[in-house]
């Protein structure tokens, strides 16, 4: 039998009295804590500053220890029997006096070495020390005192830790002559620790790569435990490098430091300790007391606040009722207001509250709809911006060698050949000037630019976006036709603008097309109007349902597939005609096709005046008596130069690098330059920047050539330096002509 689910629930007496407890509990804790803080900070400070003071006494200690050490042996070297027994260099002599001086002065090992660094002699007080190991480890301080300076190191020494002395020998009254250096070491043990212990009053342990070489610690299992500790992760709390450790149940503020080394030694260091168990005690002992005292508190507040909450239960319950109803989104309860105390407030406020809130939620959907149609308009220009980037690199590719195919078909149609093989050419030279206005095309849409309105021929927009389709439209079966006004006049627009939304005009006619019949026309005309020049498009295709007429252009409206299409391109389209101060609407019937016009205002200085640019005539020009010099990595661009100026008898030098470009500037003198902008190594604008540089005169005469996309910090260098640059691919003419203008200026 199922058990039915209990319906008690706490009263409100219960409510109240658990949250107010909880608080008094937390408030005692905290206090307690707050206590038990303070008190600990004050050990901490305390323990920081003692340990601080007996710190800097040990530095103290160790710099006075060191000088005294100095002291000791600073005579030995002009003592008569050691200089009379060193210019002998009678080792075993030494020796001996080695052993009687260390009975007298102390020490446990010491050595003269000679300015070559070599060991004349050495005695040490123990056998087990190795007076090798010794000298490989004061090394440093023994260079040192061959330069001239005594000094004193801490050294590690097969587990042991040495104050290490040298002294330099120096011969003649002026004392600049050495020839040697005295070293003696003395042990840093339990001994040296009780002296430390009775000046710093805390507890001492020297270290060595992990291990306790001397400490004032009488058990050894107290060594163990800090070796361990000291060994793991650090503790968080700290102050001022002061760190709390337990050790046998006692309780230590332990402070660490490094013994001062010549060399990079980072293993010799020691520890402070200093204990607060019986700080320590008492601060327990106050702990007990105030949780005493605060039990009895919370009793005796726990009873009064019983007393008085015994009320006021009605308008609470319906207030939590209404706060449920509001939270499962009934935003039109509303609690009644019975009374002007404080419960009133609340229901007065909560009504307000419940009508904020669904004013609120009102204006957070319109917020979400915006946002949900500005994530995906952000979402189709991050892909349009990543195919440009993919086109234009791809077109980039094709440049050089389409240079290459384009200048050598067309240096064969000056060649004499028969007329079969002169057909093949001219069909060769016709598909690679296809290709050439294809990449052409490609790179214009491809390129960032910022927006810039000026005087813009309407046919050479659309003929440069039905190129770029081209393929496509092929594919498709559908042939374009196009009906130009040649006195049409120029517009004012930017340029790139119009060829996007040309471009998607199009492309909508293909995909229409293509997915109501195998074949299709679109028909392309420019024309005067009112407004000034119209151009239209118009498709034989499926048509547009006449309820969609009047949403075509809204953003994200779209009656292709899912995956198909976005909603955007006649909304951007749309708002980009109408940023021009023109019109872009759409007529259609369905299954009549649609055509969409566009109306843009004439260029201020060309209404009405048509289109009068002129083909530019052929020039020839003679290059006799010159010299060119032609820079770029591509050897059939080289090629392609050479055979398209060596009719025109300039004399011409061709290298493939900028260093080799370099070094024919600095040894010749060249009329012009023929650089690629784009080379490994040193490139284009390095090669003019550092030619003109050593002669200005030859930086001047450069002409660029190349097939990277023309950003706005080539255009800008260009404008700052006037030098021509003649984009990737190029005709024959159009080189020639490029160079004959500028050996001309030259």
């Amino acid at each position: 039998m199922t058990q039915a689910p209990s319906n008690r629930r706490l009263s409100f007496q219960a409510k109240v009295l658990i949250p107010v407890v909880t608080i008094m509990v937390v408030l005692v804790a905290v206090t307690i804590f707050a206590v038990n803080g303070r008190i600990t900070t004050e050990f901490e400070t305390e323990a920081a500053q003692k340990l601080s003071v007996a710190a800097a006494v040990f530095e103290h200690s160790q710099q006075i220890r060191a000088r005294n050490l100095v002291l000791r042996y600073r005579n030995v070297p002009n003592d008569p029997r050691f200089k009379a027994i060193s210019q002998k260099g009678d080792s075993k002599t030494l020796r001996f006096y080695f052993s009687e001086l260390l009975e007298d002065l102390g020490g446990d090992i010491g050595f003269f070495t000679t300015e070559r660094g070599e060991r004349l002699a050495e005695t040490t007080r123990e056998a087990g020390l190795n007076p090798l190991e010794f000298e490989a480890a004061s090394s440093l301080s023994v260079r040192a005192a061959l330069q001239g300076q005594a000094n004193v190191d801490t050294v590690l020494v097969a587990g042991r830790v040495f104050d290490v002395v040298s002294i330099p020998v120096n011969v003649g009254s002026s004392g600049n002559n050495i020839v040697g250096a005295l070293t003696f070491g003395t042990e840093i043990g339990r001994s040296v620790a009780e002296e430390f212990k009775q000046l710093t009053h805390t507890e001492i342990v020297f270290r060595a790569r992990g291990l306790v070489v001397a400490s004032t610690l009488l058990k050894r299992n107290l060594q163990q435990q800090l070796i361990s500790v000291l060994d793991r992760e650090e503790p968080g709390a700290s102050r001022s490098g002061v760190r709390e450790l337990v050790l046998e149940n006692e309780h230590f503020f332990a402070l660490a430091g490094q013994f001062t080394t010549l060399g990079e030694e980072k293993n010799l260091s020691y520890v402070l300790l200093s204990s607060y168990e019986q700080p320590l005690s008492v601060l327990h002992g106050t702990q007990r007391m105030l949780a005493l005292i605060s039990i009895f508190g919370i009793a005796i507040s726990t009873a009064i606040v019983c007393a008085l909450i015994r009320k006021i239960t009605q308008p609470l319950r319906e207030l939590r009722n209404s706060a449920e109803a509001v939270g499962q989104g009934d935003f039109s309860r509303r609690v009644a207001v019975a009374s002007r105390d404080e419960c009133g407030e609340l229901a007065q406020v909560f009504n307000q509250m419940t009508g904020n809130l669904k004013s609120s939620r009102e204006e957070l959907e319109k917020t979400v709809e915006t946002l949900k149609a500005m994530q995906a308009q952000l979402i189709q220009s991050e892909k349009l911006s990543a195919m440009g980037e993919f086109v234009a690199g791809i077109a980039h590719e094709l440049n050089n060698p389409l240079t290459s195919v384009v200048g050598f078909a067309e240096l064969l149609q000056q060649a004499d050949l028969n007329e079969r093989h002169r057909r093949f050419l001219d069909l060769i030279v016709l598909s690679a000037q296809r290709c050439h206005k294809i990449v052409e095309s490609l790179l214009s849409f491809a390129r960032q630019h910022k927006p810039e309105r000026k005087p813009v021929k309407l046919h050479e927009v659309v003929e440069s976006s039905v190129a770029i389709l081209q393929y496509q439209l092929r594919t498709s079966n559908i042939q374009v036709v196009t009906r130009f006004d040649p006195n049409l006049p120029r517009v004012m627009a930017d340029r790139h603008q119009l060829q996007q939304v040309f471009v998607n005009l199009i492309n909508n006619a293909r995909q229409a097309i293509e997915a109501y019949k195998p074949r299709g026309m679109i028909h392309i005309t420019t024309e005067p109007c009112e407004r000034g020049a119209r151009v239209s498009f118009q498709d034989d295709g499926p048509g547009i349902a006449k309820e969609n007429l009047a949403k075509i252009f809204n953003p994200f409206f779209t009656t292709k597939e899912i995956g198909k299409g976005t909603g955007l391109g006649l909304s951007l389209s749309y708002g980009l005609i109408k940023e021009h101060g023109g019109t872009i609407s759409v007529e259609s019937q369905p299954g009549s096709g649609a055509t969409f016009i566009i109306e843009l205002p004439l260029a201020p200085d060309t209404a009405r005046t048509g289109d009068t640019t002129q083909t530019p005539r052929k020039e020839t020009f003679d290059a006799r008596g010159k010299r060119v010099l032609v820079v770029d990595d591509e050897e059939l661009i080289l090629q392609f130069v050479r055979e398209s100026l060596a009719p025109l008898g300039c004399q011409l030098d061709a290298v493939a690098d900028g260093e080799a470009a370099l070094r024919h500037l600095r040894d010749n003198q060249y009329d012009l330059t023929i650089c690629d902008w784009k080379m490994p190594g040193i490139g284009g604008q390095q090669v003019y920047e550092q030619a003109h540089a050593s002669n200005p005169a030859t930086g001047s005469r450069f002409v660029f050539m190349t097939g990277d996309i023309m950003n706005d910090k080539i255009q800008a260098f260009l404008e700052e330096t006037g030098a021509k640059c003649l984009p990737k691919p190029f005709s024959v003419e159009e080189f020639r002509s490029t160079i004959g203008t500028a050996l001309k200026a030259a």
